[in-house]
């Protein structure tokens, strides 16, 4: 007997209905508890801890001593395994990945205001649900893309800094 099929039985009083109970391939499954233990396990793969550096306890803040002058919105949150930094202090290069909170207006405005106060040249902004700013300052460039989360998950931002005028040579076909 495969597939889905619900019980019910004859009285004399008429139809009778097994209440949330469905039998799947002969194996009584009671509704509720079913959806109950869906819903949960779709929220907890929902949320995601974030990674600490192993110098960090989960009650200390996140270091950005190896980012130079390079400032954050409040509350940021650095995701390190999804990182990749190259040098420390003000001639870093890499890919920073932050989780900025659910307030995407707030961290946009941060980047588009602080930045070109820390003597960052804005280039291009575009604002929506992924947004992108790109600025330069002497000899580096900085791309700041924004994907906006929903309900359940916060606002992811990369944050990449590269040399501006970097030697880059096609490799060489067999």
């Amino acid at each position: 007997m495969g597939g889905l099929e619900s019980d019910s039985w004859n009285f004399p009083g008429g139809r009778l209905r097994a209440p949330c109970l469905i039998y799947f391939d002969g194996v009584a499954l009671n509704t509720k508890l079913l959806a109950l233990c869906l819903t949960v396990l779709f929220l907890d793969g929902c949320a995601s801890p974030v990674p600490l550096s192993p110098s960090q306890s989960a009650s200390a803040a996140p270091s950005v001593d190896f980012l130079g002058q390079t400032q954050l919105p409040a509350g940021t949150k650095i995701l390190y395994e999804e990182s990749l930094i190259i040098g420390s202090g003000d001639n870093w290069v890499g890919r920073v990945m932050l989780d900025v909170g659910k307030d995407s207006r707030a961290a946009y405005s941060f980047f588009l205001e602080q930045y070109p106060q820390q003597g960052w040249t804005l280039l291009t902004a575009i604002r929506g649900k992924t947004s992108l700013l790109v600025f330069t300052k002497q000899d580096r460039s900085a791309t700041v893309e924004m994907s906006e989360g929903n309900l359940l998950s916060s606002t992811l931002v990369t944050l990449t800094v590269t040399p501006k005028n970097a030697t880059v040579t096609a490799p060489k076909k067999p």
